[in-house]
Protein backbone atom coordinates (compact mmCIF):
# COMPACT_ATOMS: atom_id res chain seq x y z
CA UNK A 1 0.00 0.00 0.00
CA UNK A 2 1.12 3.60 -0.56
CA UNK A 3 1.64 6.32 1.73
CA UNK A 4 -0.81 7.10 4.08
CA UNK A 5 -2.47 10.83 4.05
CA UNK A 6 -1.89 11.73 7.82
CA UNK A 7 -4.49 13.04 10.11
CA UNK A 8 -3.73 15.39 13.02
CA UNK A 9 -7.72 14.76 13.95
CA UNK A 10 -10.47 13.19 12.52
CA UNK A 11 -14.54 13.43 13.62
CA UNK A 12 -16.74 10.84 12.45
CA UNK A 13 -20.00 10.54 13.39
CA UNK A 14 -23.65 8.86 12.75
CA UNK A 15 -21.87 5.61 11.13
CA UNK A 16 -24.57 3.20 12.51
CA UNK A 17 -23.49 0.12 13.30
CA UNK A 18 -26.08 -2.36 13.24
CA UNK A 19 -28.10 -0.62 10.51
CA UNK A 20 -28.83 -1.99 6.87
CA UNK A 21 -27.77 1.90 5.11
CA UNK A 22 -24.16 1.69 7.33
CA UNK A 23 -21.54 2.15 4.34
CA UNK A 24 -19.34 0.22 6.88
CA UNK A 25 -17.31 -0.75 3.89
CA UNK A 26 -16.33 2.37 2.82
CA UNK A 27 -14.96 4.00 6.03
CA UNK A 28 -13.35 0.77 6.51
CA UNK A 29 -11.17 1.81 2.90
CA UNK A 30 -10.98 5.30 4.43
CA UNK A 31 -9.53 4.62 7.57
CA UNK A 32 -7.22 2.19 5.15
CA UNK A 33 -5.70 5.50 3.55
CA UNK A 34 -4.86 7.96 6.77
CA UNK A 35 -3.34 7.45 9.13
CA UNK A 36 -4.56 9.27 12.26
CA UNK A 37 -3.41 10.94 15.77
CA UNK A 38 -6.83 11.42 17.29
CA UNK A 39 -10.34 10.48 16.52
CA UNK A 40 -13.21 11.63 17.62
CA UNK A 41 -16.56 9.19 17.43
CA UNK A 42 -19.23 11.79 17.81
CA UNK A 43 -21.90 9.62 18.63
CA UNK A 44 -24.67 7.15 16.89
CA UNK A 45 -21.63 4.86 16.13
CA UNK A 46 -23.55 1.58 16.79
CA UNK A 47 -27.61 1.86 16.07
CA UNK A 48 -28.89 0.52 18.77
CA UNK A 49 -32.06 1.68 17.90
CA UNK A 50 -31.93 -0.74 14.33
CA UNK A 51 -30.47 -3.81 16.29
CA UNK A 52 -33.25 -3.25 18.64
CA UNK A 53 -35.82 -3.75 15.55
CA UNK A 54 -33.86 -6.23 13.34
CA UNK A 55 -30.60 -7.72 14.28
CA UNK A 56 -27.85 -7.01 11.45
CA UNK A 57 -24.40 -7.29 12.14
CA UNK A 58 -22.43 -7.93 8.58
CA UNK A 59 -18.77 -8.77 8.40
CA UNK A 60 -17.71 -5.28 7.35
CA UNK A 61 -19.15 -4.14 10.96
CA UNK A 62 -17.71 -6.44 12.87
CA UNK A 63 -14.39 -5.42 11.19
CA UNK A 64 -14.83 -1.90 11.58
CA UNK A 65 -15.85 -1.91 15.82
CA UNK A 66 -12.84 -3.87 15.87
CA UNK A 67 -10.84 -1.35 14.22
CA UNK A 68 -11.90 1.01 16.50
CA UNK A 69 -10.97 -0.97 19.72
CA UNK A 70 -7.26 -1.48 18.02
CA UNK A 71 -6.55 1.96 17.15
CA UNK A 72 -5.28 2.77 20.37
CA UNK A 73 -2.77 0.58 20.51
CA UNK A 74 -1.81 1.42 17.07
CA UNK A 75 -0.99 5.13 18.57
CA UNK A 76 -4.77 6.74 17.90
CA UNK A 77 -5.92 8.21 20.82
CA UNK A 78 -9.47 7.88 20.65
CA UNK A 79 -12.45 9.83 22.22
CA UNK A 80 -15.82 8.61 21.70
CA UNK A 81 -18.96 10.62 22.51
CA UNK A 82 -22.10 8.78 22.47
CA UNK A 83 -25.18 9.91 20.62
CA UNK A 84 -29.26 9.30 20.74
CA UNK A 85 -28.99 5.93 19.23
CA UNK A 86 -26.08 4.97 21.53
CA UNK A 87 -27.68 6.22 24.22
CA UNK A 88 -26.87 3.47 27.43
CA UNK A 89 -22.96 4.71 27.08
CA UNK A 90 -23.98 7.85 28.01
CA UNK A 91 -23.93 7.18 31.58
CA UNK A 92 -20.07 6.52 31.39
CA UNK A 93 -19.58 9.82 30.73
CA UNK A 94 -15.79 10.53 31.92
CA UNK A 95 -14.92 7.40 32.63
CA UNK A 96 -13.16 4.31 29.62
CA UNK A 97 -13.82 1.47 27.93
CA UNK A 98 -10.16 -0.46 27.56
CA UNK A 99 -8.19 2.38 25.95
CA UNK A 100 -11.49 4.52 24.98
CA UNK A 101 -12.38 7.50 26.57
CA UNK A 102 -16.30 8.24 26.51
CA UNK A 103 -17.53 11.86 27.02
CA UNK A 104 -21.03 13.15 26.55
CA UNK A 105 -18.85 16.49 25.09
CA UNK A 106 -15.53 17.81 24.62
CA UNK A 107 -13.51 20.77 23.91
CA UNK A 108 -10.92 20.24 21.50
CA UNK A 109 -8.06 22.85 20.65
CA UNK A 110 -6.94 22.44 16.75
CA UNK A 111 -3.16 23.56 15.65
CA UNK A 112 -3.94 27.05 15.12
CA UNK A 113 -5.62 27.41 18.38
CA UNK A 114 -9.15 27.61 17.61
CA UNK A 115 -11.75 26.36 20.62
CA UNK A 116 -13.95 24.13 19.70
CA UNK A 117 -17.18 22.29 21.42
CA UNK A 118 -17.54 18.76 20.42
CA UNK A 119 -20.84 17.00 21.01
CA UNK A 120 -23.18 14.97 19.14
CA UNK A 121 -26.12 17.25 18.82
CA UNK A 122 -29.29 15.78 20.03
CA UNK A 123 -28.50 18.01 22.74
CA UNK A 124 -30.27 20.48 21.21
CA UNK A 125 -33.62 18.10 19.39
CA UNK A 126 -36.09 20.04 22.15
CA UNK A 127 -35.25 23.69 20.56
CA UNK A 128 -35.04 22.13 16.96
CA UNK A 129 -37.80 19.72 16.71
CA UNK A 130 -41.66 20.87 15.50
CA UNK A 131 -43.26 18.95 17.74
CA UNK A 132 -44.47 14.79 17.66
CA UNK A 133 -46.74 14.72 15.16
CA UNK A 134 -43.98 16.66 12.25
CA UNK A 135 -41.44 13.99 13.98
CA UNK A 136 -43.44 10.93 13.15
CA UNK A 137 -43.75 11.97 9.61
CA UNK A 138 -40.33 12.95 9.21
CA UNK A 139 -39.05 9.60 10.49
CA UNK A 140 -41.42 7.41 8.61
CA UNK A 141 -40.67 10.00 4.97
CA UNK A 142 -36.91 9.40 6.10
CA UNK A 143 -36.89 5.74 6.22
CA UNK A 144 -38.73 5.36 2.78
CA UNK A 145 -36.16 8.16 1.03
CA UNK A 146 -33.24 5.58 2.66
CA UNK A 147 -34.75 2.79 1.44
CA UNK A 148 -35.25 4.41 -1.47
CA UNK A 149 -31.61 5.36 -2.13
CA UNK A 150 -30.44 1.84 -0.73
CA UNK A 151 -31.83 0.31 -4.35
CA UNK A 152 -30.81 3.52 -6.31
CA UNK A 153 -26.82 2.64 -5.41
CA UNK A 154 -27.61 -0.61 -5.59
CA UNK A 155 -28.42 0.05 -9.74
CA UNK A 156 -25.42 2.49 -10.13
CA UNK A 157 -23.00 -0.05 -8.90
CA UNK A 158 -24.59 -2.19 -11.00
CA UNK A 159 -24.09 0.40 -13.75
CA UNK A 160 -20.06 1.01 -12.88
CA UNK A 161 -20.50 4.55 -10.82
CA UNK A 162 -19.67 5.21 -7.37
CA UNK A 163 -22.18 5.62 -4.50
CA UNK A 164 -24.17 9.25 -4.30
CA UNK A 165 -26.20 10.65 -1.84
CA UNK A 166 -29.80 10.86 -3.48
CA UNK A 167 -31.03 10.73 0.44
CA UNK A 168 -28.86 14.42 0.35
CA UNK A 169 -30.20 15.74 -2.77
CA UNK A 170 -33.57 15.14 -1.95
CA UNK A 171 -33.24 16.86 1.62
CA UNK A 172 -31.38 19.73 0.27
CA UNK A 173 -34.28 20.80 -1.36
CA UNK A 174 -36.93 20.05 1.32
CA UNK A 175 -38.03 23.33 2.78
CA UNK A 176 -39.28 21.92 6.15
CA UNK A 177 -35.31 19.99 6.52
CA UNK A 178 -33.47 22.94 5.18
CA UNK A 179 -35.58 25.04 8.20
CA UNK A 180 -34.56 22.06 10.59
CA UNK A 181 -30.69 21.91 9.53
CA UNK A 182 -30.80 26.35 9.72
CA UNK A 183 -32.14 26.37 12.97
CA UNK A 184 -30.14 22.74 14.20
CA UNK A 185 -26.69 25.35 12.91
CA UNK A 186 -27.98 28.62 14.82
CA UNK A 187 -28.59 26.86 17.83
CA UNK A 188 -25.19 25.02 18.16
CA UNK A 189 -23.25 27.95 17.51
CA UNK A 190 -25.44 29.94 20.32
CA UNK A 191 -24.43 27.09 22.45
CA UNK A 192 -20.37 27.16 21.68
CA UNK A 193 -20.47 31.29 21.69
CA UNK A 194 -22.23 31.25 25.37
CA UNK A 195 -19.15 29.54 26.17
CA UNK A 196 -16.29 31.67 24.77
CA UNK A 197 -15.51 29.03 22.49
CA UNK A 198 -14.35 29.36 18.41
CA UNK A 199 -16.54 27.00 17.30
CA UNK A 200 -18.37 23.55 17.20
CA UNK A 201 -18.20 20.08 15.29
CA UNK A 202 -21.40 17.90 15.89
CA UNK A 203 -23.32 15.73 13.38
CA UNK A 204 -26.63 13.64 14.10
CA UNK A 205 -28.75 15.58 11.44
CA UNK A 206 -26.69 13.74 8.40
CA UNK A 207 -26.04 17.22 6.67
CA UNK A 208 -22.15 17.73 6.61
CA UNK A 209 -21.12 21.14 6.14
CA UNK A 210 -18.33 23.61 6.99
CA UNK A 211 -19.23 27.47 7.42
CA UNK A 212 -19.21 30.41 10.18
CA UNK A 213 -22.48 32.08 11.74
CA UNK A 214 -21.81 35.03 13.48
CA UNK A 215 -18.20 34.83 13.74
CA UNK A 216 -18.63 31.20 15.28
CA UNK A 217 -17.05 27.73 13.25
CA UNK A 218 -20.09 25.90 12.70
CA UNK A 219 -18.55 21.90 11.61
CA UNK A 220 -20.99 18.88 10.94
CA UNK A 221 -19.23 16.25 10.07
CA UNK A 222 -22.09 14.34 8.26
CA UNK A 223 -22.43 10.30 8.72
CA UNK A 224 -21.96 7.12 7.16
CA UNK A 225 -25.53 6.22 5.68
CA UNK A 226 -26.36 8.81 3.17
CA UNK A 227 -22.94 10.85 2.33
CA UNK A 228 -19.94 9.37 3.63
CA UNK A 229 -18.37 12.00 4.72
CA UNK A 230 -15.57 13.06 7.47
CA UNK A 231 -13.84 15.84 8.78
CA UNK A 232 -10.04 16.32 9.18
CA UNK A 233 -7.62 18.42 10.92
CA UNK A 234 -4.08 18.51 9.27
CA UNK A 235 -1.07 19.41 11.11
CA UNK A 236 -1.67 22.91 10.39
CA UNK A 237 -4.86 23.31 11.92
CA UNK A 238 -6.72 23.09 8.81
CA UNK A 239 -10.24 21.83 8.75
CA UNK A 240 -11.80 19.70 5.37
CA UNK A 241 -14.79 18.00 4.45
CA UNK A 242 -13.22 14.96 3.02
CA UNK A 243 -16.57 12.54 1.53
CA UNK A 244 -15.16 9.11 0.66
CA UNK A 245 -18.00 7.64 -1.99
CA UNK A 246 -16.74 4.69 -2.95
CA UNK A 247 -13.46 2.39 -2.29
CA UNK A 248 -10.28 3.59 -3.54
CA UNK A 249 -6.99 1.44 -4.85
CA UNK A 250 -3.89 2.06 -3.04
CA UNK A 251 -2.09 4.84 -4.47
CA UNK A 252 0.86 7.36 -2.45
CA UNK A 253 -0.08 10.59 -0.37
CA UNK A 254 -2.86 12.72 -0.55
CA UNK A 255 -3.84 11.04 -3.95
CA UNK A 256 -5.07 7.95 -1.55
CA UNK A 257 -8.49 10.47 -1.87
CA UNK A 258 -8.93 10.19 -5.83
CA UNK A 259 -12.43 10.11 -6.42
CA UNK A 260 -12.88 11.60 -2.89
CA UNK A 261 -14.22 15.11 -2.66
CA UNK A 262 -13.11 17.80 -0.47
CA UNK A 263 -14.87 20.84 1.05
CA UNK A 264 -13.05 23.82 2.89
CA UNK A 265 -14.48 27.13 4.46
CA UNK A 266 -11.65 29.73 3.84
CA UNK A 267 -10.94 32.15 6.56
CA UNK A 268 -10.69 31.17 10.32
CA UNK A 269 -7.72 29.20 10.41
CA UNK A 270 -9.34 26.96 7.36
CA UNK A 271 -6.98 26.89 4.57
CA UNK A 272 -8.95 26.65 0.75
CA UNK A 273 -7.95 23.42 -1.32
Amino acid sequence: MGKHTHYRTVFLSDIHLGDTDCKAEYLLDFLDHCRIDTLYLIGDIIDMWALSRQFSWPDAHNQLLHRFLQMPAKGTRVIYLPGNHDEPAQRYDGMAFGDIEIHREYIHTTENGQKLLILHGDQFDQEVCFGPLHHWVGDKAYKLLMFTNRWYNRYRVWRGHDYWSLAGYVKSRVKGAANAINRYREIGCRHAASRGLDGIVCGHIHHPEITSLGGVLYCNDGDWVENCSALTEDRHGNLRLVYWTGVRVPVDSDAGMRGARIHTLPGMGVRAA
